[in-house]
């Protein structure tokens, strides 16, 4: 098996913790610009984390339901492409996460 399949497995059997990250990418990216889901699975596989659309917009709907995004249509030549950006609330949950990572990174890297 390869290393990229190999790392691929590994992600599958640990998804659950790298969930909330994954949300977090998206939120940060949200709050920088407009995303929408193609190209955020793009970006997210530039990071390691292979994600299907059958769970990116799920969680897209998700993230917008709990008030974080906000979505409007665009249209994209023929087609219409659905756009996030980060809200208020979404900018704010971002910031006190920011918070929470640091201190998590900080520990762990103590370890070492």
């Amino acid at each position: 098996m390869s290393l990229s399949k190999a790392n691929n497995v590994k992600f599958a059997e640990d998804k659950d913790l790298y969930s909330g990250l994954i949300r977090l990418h998206v939120l940060h990216h949200a709050v920088e610009e407009p995303i929408f889901g193609l190209g955020m699975m793009e970006e997210l596989a530039r990071h390691g984390y292979r994600i299907s659309a059958g769970t990116l917009y799920p969680l897209l709907q998700r993230l917008e339901t709990k008030g974080y995004l906000r979505s409007t249509e665009q249209r994209n030549g023929k087609s219409r492409r659905k756009v996030y950006r980060a809200t208020a609330l979404g900018k704010k949950a971002l910031a006190a996460a920011k918070s929470k990572v640091r201190e998590l990174f900080h520990e762990l890297m103590e370890e070492e």
